[in-house]
């Protein structure tokens, strides 16, 4: 067998993934009572916001800030319905015969095909995911197929594929990116099942056993699974880092400070990876509307459904067409006689594509499955971790990768909003509007970054007062909704989760910009190796904040000491404090853009091929 090249990530191959977060019912109920107690605060707060706080002294001011409040209450509510409860599809046993699954007569065994799509990855990088695949295990007879999916065309790749017994496929072209390269392979295998992954995606060996009994349900289009990123940095404990910069005498501050105030890790998850609050809390409760999509690598499709939603699209896209081009006609046998001839051309000339050529193919592919009104198309998030992937490791490929997130799904929005079809329920409805809200907030977020620091250098507030009756309507709504926030996550620390959400107020402007231009939203494949670069430049802005959120308390403070005024007093801690919490979430980028990883024994053995592969990716 063909000896593994060591990679930065073969120090973590002992790691281990989270269990799935257990059901408490009585967590689950005083979640419900203060998400219900915070929604009705929060509804009494802004009544007063709007009725009695404003400042009409200046309300070009005042108004967008009360407007930015009352949007972002809305993305609340549509944070608290996705969470409200847990509503776990019950696991059942894997089938082990096709027709359980499958309503086929035919006596053919149980069929899965496993697609790994690769681009511009390290061929031995995705050795390992080969072999892994290829070591899947089931405990009925069942016929697996590893494909290599490759759209980099390469001879190195057809001879690891091959060396490790996968079928190797590849295009000529890359059209419809990911999604593309789906399409052909599909085209070119029959498995009933298909399980999607990345070129670094390793599965479990229980992955089929543990999800293929979901499908025993004939409407059941897809599961997925929680993607798990076992190379996420776990951070230097504080004591360490005093020993690494001062020697013995950091040492001892570091562990007195610590047994002061608790253990303190620093540079742990620079770039907030870990997608456990994501699928393990927000996608799963999503299950009970039916409303958890896809989201790529780790999902496995009936095959059926996949081609079933495709094939209606299709259709549906030739009406479209034809209408669009014989709608003007009023004589009927005319226009009749224009429908066969542009039928025949439009199904000629239309592309059939089983995933949609977006840079987003996995939630597009899920609207329109569960958009479906001929078939009731269901969806499940297992909660079980049965794939490891690596994250992205520099600020670059990090960003990237966000921006691909929010760039694609705000171009769904734009396109093809599901809130605006028929086919889903609702509550799915709800749970998309949350999906595209939580892009659409940089719109709001940024009059919450400039609000403070506008305060803060003109002395010009953007409410009436800041008075007892101020802090009576709005400390009391913080308080329980921070409250609520806890219980809704079960105790899933998301402090920088939501220090993030601000901080990254650029980028996702960036994609609202792009997708409003219609310019496409492109992306390159993120590096699956670490890079030590300075990426100072690509924090610009979040940089900017921060010196005038320093700038403007800095200011406000000296203005003070040189004319005390009691009555601005209040002002300036409140607006002081607004904007010191601005600047601290923009940190976060800012620490991960200056973050490098420790050099570790298996890089120095790799120095020359990674610097190699980061020049032709």
């Amino acid at each position: 067998m063909h000896k593994l090249k060591q990679f930065y990530f073969s120090e973590f191959e002992n790691r281990r993934p989270p269990p799935p977060l257990e059901h408490c019912p009585k967590i689950e109920f005083w979640w419900q009572l203060t998400a219900t107690c915070a929604a009705g605060l929060g509804l009494w707060y802004l009544a007063w916001r709007w009725t009695s706080s404003l400042n009409y002294d200046a309300l070009w001011f005042s108004i967008p800030v009360v407007m930015a409040e009352t949007l972002s209450y809305v993305g609340m509510l549509l944070y608290f319905h996705n969470l409200w409860s847990v509503n776990d599809t019950p696991q059942q046993a894997p089938p082990y015969r096709r027709d359980q699954v499958v309503f086929d007569k035919s006596d053919r065994v149980l069929s899965v095909d496993i697609f790994l799509p690769t681009y511009t990855e390290d061929p031995e990088l995705t050795r390992y995911s080969i072999r892994d695949a290829m070591a899947l295990r089931y405990p009925h007879p069942i016929d697996i197929r590893v494909h290599v999916l490759d759209d980099g065309n390469r001879d190195e790749m057809k001879k690891v594929a091959l060396e490790e017994g996968a079928n190797y496929l590849k295009r000529e072209t890359n059209i419809g990116y990911k999604a593309g390269n789906l399409r052909n392979g599909m085209e070119q295998t029959d498995g009933d099942f298909l399980v999607i992954l990345d070129s670094d995606t390793r599965v479990f060996p229980t992955l089929l056993e543990n999800t293929l009994g979901y499908f025993r349900d004939p409407d059941l289009a897809w599961v997925q699974t929680p993607q798990w990123f076992y190379d996420i940095p776990e951070g230097t404990t504080l004591d360490k880092v005093g020993d690494r910069y001062f020697g013995k005498i950091g040492s001892l501050l570091g562990t007195g400070f610590q047994n002061i105030f608790g253990p303190i890790t620093l540079s742990k998850d620079p770039f907030v990876s870990d997608a456990q609050l994501f699928y393990d809390v927000i996608l799963r409760r999503r299950n009970g509307a039916n409303a958890s999509f896809c989201c790529g690598a780790g999902s496995i499709h009936r095959r059926e459904a996949v081609m079933e939603a495709a094939l209606r699209a299709y259709s549906q896209q030739v009406d479209q067409a034809v209408e669009n081009m014989t709608g003007y006609v009023e004589c009927p046998k005319r226009k009749q006689m224009m429908e066969r001839a542009l039928v025949h051309e439009f199904a000629i000339t239309t592309e059939f594509t089983p995933y949609k050529f977006h840079v987003s193919e996995d939630i597009y592919t899920s609207i329109v499955l569960q958009s479906d009104t001929e078939r009731n198309w269901k969806s499940v998030l297992h909660p079980g971790v049965e794939t490891k992937m690596l994250s992205p490791l520099d600020m670059q490929s990090w960003a990237m990768q966000r921006y691909k997130y929010a760039g694609g799904t705000l171009d769904i929005m734009a396109r093809d909003n599901p809130l605006f079809t028929t086919g889903m329920s609702r509550r799915q409805k709800l749970m998309y509007a949350m999906t595209f809200w939580s892009y659409l907030a940089p719109l709001w977020t940024t009059i919450f970054i400039a609000a403070p620091i506008f305060a803060l250098f003109t002395g010009i507030a953007p409410v009436s007062a800041y008075s007892w009756d101020f802090f009576g309507h709005l400390l009391p709504f913080l308080i329980v909704h921070e409250l609520a926030s806890i219980l809704g996550t079960w105790g899933l620390d998301n402090r920088k989760g939501k220090m993030l959400n601000l901080a990254f107020f650029s980028f996702n402007l960036q994609a609202i910009w792009s997708v409003l231009r219609g310019r496409e939203i492109k992306f390159k494949v993120t590096p699956k190796s670490r890079a030590s670069d300075n990426f100072l430049y690509l924090v610009a802005p979040q940089i900017t904040v921060f010196a005038l959120c320093c700038g403007a308390i800095l200011y406000a403070m000296i203005g003070h000491l040189l004319n005390p005024d009691p009555q601005k007093l209040t002002a300036l801690i409140v607006n002081g404090f607004w904007a010191a919490l601005n600047g601290y979430a923009m940190t976060v980028l800012i620490s991960a853009a200056l973050w490098k990883p420790a050099e570790i024994k298996s890089e120095k053995l790799d120095v020359k091929n990674r610097l190699k592969f980061r020049r032709t990716a």
